[in-house]
């Protein structure tokens, strides 16, 4: 299937300053962009693209003395296979002496997920009785999908796993980190992930579009998409960039004082 992305953000700023934006297609994702990403900013101003530690594709950009506010708009298509996220219940959980390298950080605490003390007590009391492995996974996605309200009305960006477990409240983000929270626990490596993720295959929700965010674990040979906000495979994810958690991702970030003046996402299946 085809599918439409696409965005009309715009900042309000108050002095000079710069921002980074991460709004491209995964670079992973590179070959499956039929119709080329078209981003502009307005005014025009000068930007720096680079990739990042994690592999994502970012930008910087030089807000000068005059300029009030930065307006991003993109649109692109981009081919899925159209089908729901991968189960594979026989995947294998590893010992961390048995990990790829390449995998520890994300066994670590980070900015939004507290890996010790009470976050540690509870994932062992929860899941320390059952069977390592893809269950062991879905039973903490399940504990997240039912632990935590979804409320937009609640949001909050400086809430952590911890927080979120307290307050029992939160957005897709939060439940992100609850659930990469608990996997970390479990010892088994999770990494934060936002895109792209419309209504395809399912009822449409009655929520404006937004970027969404989810998460992978590391079983087996490769890293596997877990979703504890929706708990069910969904099709149509569309990587924008991977991190430890929503600190390493931001979809903008103003250095300086600023203000959201819009914010439009479009995730649609291309008819036919």
């Amino acid at each position: 299937m085809l599918i439409k992305i696409g965005y009309d953000i715009e900042l309000g700023v108050t002095a000079p300053t710069a921002l980074i934006y991460m709004l491209q297609v995964h670079p992973s994702r590179a070959g499956d962009i039929v119709q080329g990403e078209n981003i502009t900013i307005s005014p025009p101003l000068r930007t720096d693209h680079y990739i990042d530690a994690f592999d994502n594709h970012c930008a910087r950009v030089e807000v000068p003395y005059g300029v009030t506010s930065v307006r991003l708009r993109n649109d692109a298509v981009v081919y899925d296979p159209g089908t729901p996220d991968p189960v594979s219940w026989d995947a294998v959980m590893h010992a961390p002496a048995d990990l790829p390298v390449s995998t520890l950080p994300f066994l670590l605490p980070s900015r939004y997920c507290e890996v010790d003390g009470e976050m540690l007590q509870v994932a062992w009391s929860t899941f320390g009785h059952l069977p390592r492995g893809w269950s062991l996974v879905q039973a903490i996605c399940d504990f997240a999908h039912n632990h935590l309200q979804f409320d937009y009305q609640r949001a909050r960006a400086t809430r952590t796993a911890l927080e979120g477990y307290r307050e029992r409240v939160g957005v897709c983000r939060d439940f992100t980190h609850l659930a990469i929270t608990l996997c970390r626990c479990m010892n088994i490596p999770a990494r934060y992930v936002t895109g792209y993720l419309g209504d395809i295959g399912i009822p449409p929700v009655p929520y404006p579009m937004d970027f969404s965010a989810w998460f992978e674990v590391y079983l087996g040979d490769r890293w596997h998409t877990f979703d504890a906000r929706h708990n069910t495979p969904r099709i149509g994810r569309i990587v924008i960039a991977r991190g430890r958690d929503a600190a390493d991702v931001p979809i903008t970030m103003v250095f300086g004082a600023n203000s959201l003046l819009r914010f439009d996402v479009v995730t649609d299946e291309v008819p036919g």
